[in-house]
């Protein structure tokens, strides 16, 4: 392997192990903040949020605007396609911040707006990611895989373990999933993800500062997406690798 490649695998141990620590006592503790958030938020707002996020993921899964992105099969290195990965990750960083900062300087009904816009950015951002490692996003199964890498960069610890383990090996467990999209856990999905982002998005409601913290928060949860998706992909480089031997 090159230098490069050893501190891939070096980078992609220490995230291994992260995935599967244990909850710790700040992970349970801002669990139970987000549960008691959740009862002072007029239903409404949640029934609001909980319903783009359902109708975004499906369009996600076969909406043609975000198949349009063909796989780059020339033949890369790990660290050429890598260079390009960050390139697409600081692009859309910066256009995440720039949304959330318009959206956070609005007012109540801009911030709400907010939900789809970043939603559909960090889609993107994924099948983009996704093209440049090589995989045909076109297809059912790869799409999930996307899914899946959303959900580990956001949902609480506890659920990232199983996801995470729902991915080792993928491409063999990949053959035993049903392709009939009812039986993707919608419900778990949409509560992960709700929960993860509400304490920090809510914020961004607050009159004042509503367009500092959106600014900030759509940069770094789109950073930390970032980051999942490549090791995500390096996980199944390195699978592929031993597979080769």
């Amino acid at each position: 392997m090159s230098h490069y490649e050893d501190a891939v695998v070096r980078e992609l141990n220490v995230w291994r192990l992260k995935m599967m620590r244990k909850p710790s006592t700040v992970n349970r503790l801002s669990k139970n903040l987000q549960t008691r958030i959740n009862k002072i938020i007029p239903e409404k707002v949640h029934q609001a949020i909980t319903a783009t996020i359902k109708q975004m993921t499906r369009a996600v899964l076969f909406g043609a605007e975000f198949l349009t992105r063909q796989p780059v099969l020339e033949p890369l290195s790990l660290e050429e396609r890598e260079e390009r990965v960050r390139d697409r990750i600081a692009f859309y960083k910066t256009a995440g911040a720039a949304e959330g900062g318009v959206t956070g300087a609005g007012g109540i009904l801009l911030g709400l707006a907010d939900f789809p816009l970043l939603l559909a950015l960090k889609m993107k951002l994924l099948f983009e990611i996704a093209a440049i490692y090589g995989y045909p996003i076109n297809e059912y199964k790869e799409r999930l895989y996307i899914m899946h890498i959303f959900q580990l960069a956001f949902s609480s610890q506890e659920r990232r373990q199983a996801v995470y383990q729902q991915m080792i090996n993928w491409q063999v467990k990949s053959q035993q999933l049903p392709d009939d999209i009812d039986q993707f856990d919608w419900r778990t999905f949409q509560q992960e993800y709700r929960d993860y982002i509400d304490l920090v998005k809510m914020a961004q409601l607050v009159p004042g500062i509503g367009a500092a913290v959106g600014l900030v928060a759509n940069y770094r949860l789109l950073e930390s997406l970032g980051k999942t998706a490549m090791n995500a992909y390096r996980m199944r480089w390195a699978e592929g690798r031993a597979l080769e031997r």
